[in-house]
């Protein structure tokens, strides 16, 4: 359906993360099958997408996700997932020089968006969301997320990143700005719980 709808051999292999030659040689087979799929394929890539109605709700929804997170959707899951899966077809759509001037003209109000996002981007938006997560967590009223004796998997979740960044800063590998946005969103976050002795135990009556 993608080779169809106009994109290359090598795009197509790019968002799958499959091997060019592999996707080549379904190709084949399917070209085969169907004797009009190159034809289809060539006049496809010759004109810019067509902007339907799923199209421009996906555009809207980027759009917000970005206004609201100050970020664009990374392949984590649900909706986000859908979002980033989206926005990669429009990256090569816009190196194919077949993307929509509707996407375009929306999608160039976000620095670098066209740009293929790397392992260093999706760490730092992952440290991002879980900063933000971790001071919601404590604005709830909770006490600081355990990264152990817990049953709660994403109190867990939030207990390990936080006792990570607690690791990085005793070991001096702690970015600087990162510390400062510890020290601004989660206030006393080097230290967390306080532990409890066993001189501390109530004693039985």
């Amino acid at each position: 359906m993608m080779y169809r709808n106009g994109i290359s051999a090598p795009r197509i292999a790019a968002a799958a993360g499959v091997a060019e030659a592999t996707v080549r040689r379904h190709l084949a087979i399917a070209a085969g099958q169907d004797s009009g799929l190159r034809a289809a394929h060539e006049s496809a890539a010759s004109k810019p997408r067509r902007v339907i109605a799923p199209g421009r709700r996906n555009l809207a929804d980027v759009l917000a996700f970005h206004e609201a997170e100050g970020r664009l959707p990374s392949l984590r899951q649900g909706r986000e997932k859908a979002l980033a899966t989206w926005l990669q077809r429009r990256r090569i759509e816009a190196e194919d020089g077949t993307l929509s001037p509707t996407y375009a003209g929306a999608l160039d109000a976000i620095a670098n968006w066209r740009e293929q996002p790397t392992r260093r981007d999706a760490d730092e938006a992952r440290w991002r969301q879980r900063v933000g997560e971790v001071a919601a967590y404590l604005a709830a009223g909770n006490d600081w997320p355990r990264h152990h004796r817990t049953e709660d998997q994403d109190e867990r979740i939030l207990g390990v990143w936080l006792h990570t960044q607690r690791i990085d800063y005793r070991a001096g590998k702690l970015d600087q700005a990162k510390e400062q946005q510890l020290d601004e969103l989660i206030p006393g976050w080097r230290h967390g719980r306080t532990r409890r002795g066993a001189n501390s135990k109530k004693s039985g009556t």
